[in-house]
């Protein structure tokens, strides 16, 4: 993306896609969370690849170049991630063709278009219910190290200069009210630190969610489906010495289009 050179007084918009993670296998097969290691972290299940492909197919004709996708440590989201970030890159001589591929197996992509990062911050709800009553044993840890957690998304696609804004899971135990705090506050941080790019955060409902209700304080969202997402929208201008100054977001997506479905409770709306 280009970058407008100090004093040339140019704005431009920035998008940021906040996306629900695809259909989660425990929810369709009780016995996986028996027989798995990991029980707090279910893949996705095979409607989950399809629709999270399916979703990254609708991104490519969303209407902006998505250059970045900064993804939740979650299996489910990591896949979710690797599905839609394939569909963006994929290289087709006509678009028709990717109609009739149901998911990312065998489809050639140019890793160049999307930089892809892991960031703790867009994890799930951290706190016993979240996950299910199950969390690892003392001599375990949540997740693999990161850089066994970046070789499941697509090859090339890693950017290793990103700074995560986490370094580490949140605090076990935390209340929702505050995972959404959270969510508000990297949301911002990640748009911040690119501000000249649209990015795809893949991340869990109540992340999806709270984007919406930071941004319209009177309403609630009710509804967030599997790879559900709302689009945030904010002008950023050009500092005197060239440093972008960014604008307020707003929700741009419409209720209800994208699988996220709020209300709003202000008495005067």
């Amino acid at each position: 993306m280009a970058i407008p050179a100090p004093g040339d007084n140019n704005d431009w918009l920035q998008r940021v896609v906040v996306m629900r993670h695809g259909d989660r296998i425990d929810q369709f097969n009780d016995l996986w969370t028996r027989r798995a290691e990991r029980p707090w972290d279910p893949p996705l299940a095979t409607d989950g690849f399809e629709r999270a492909w399916s979703t990254g197919r609708k991104l490519r004709r969303i209407g902006f170049p998505i250059t970045r996708a900064v993804v939740s440590p979650f299996t489910r989201c990591l896949q979710t991630a690797s599905e839609a970030v394939s569909a963006l890159c994929a290289v087709v001589n006509d678009e028709v063709d990717l109609l009739t591929v149901e998911t990312s197996k065998g489809v050639r992509i140019n890793p160049c278009k999307v930089k892809m990062s892991i960031e703790y911050g867009l994890c799930e709800v951290f706190n016993e219910l979240a996950m299910s009553g199950y969390r690892p044993k003392s001599t375990e840890s949540w997740f693999p190290n990161i850089s066994d957690l970046q070789d499941t998304l697509p090859k090339g696609t890693i950017d290793h200069d990103y700074d995560r804004l986490l370094d580490e899971m949140p605090q076990f135990g935390e209340t929702v009210e505050e995972a959404r705090i959270r969510y508000n506050n990297i949301i911002q941080a990640i748009a911040n630190m690119h501000p000249r790019e649209n990015i795809l955060l893949v991340t869990h409902g109540e992340a999806v969610g709270a984007s919406v209700t930071f941004v319209e304080r009177d309403s609630e969202v009710f509804e967030v489906d599997y790879c559900g997402y709302t689009v945030l929208e904010r002008q950023v201008s050009m500092g005197p010495t060239g440093e972008a100054v960014p604008g307020e977001f707003k929700v741009v997506s419409k209720n209800g289009t994208d699988g996220v479905q709020w209300a709003v409770l202000s008495e005067n709306a």
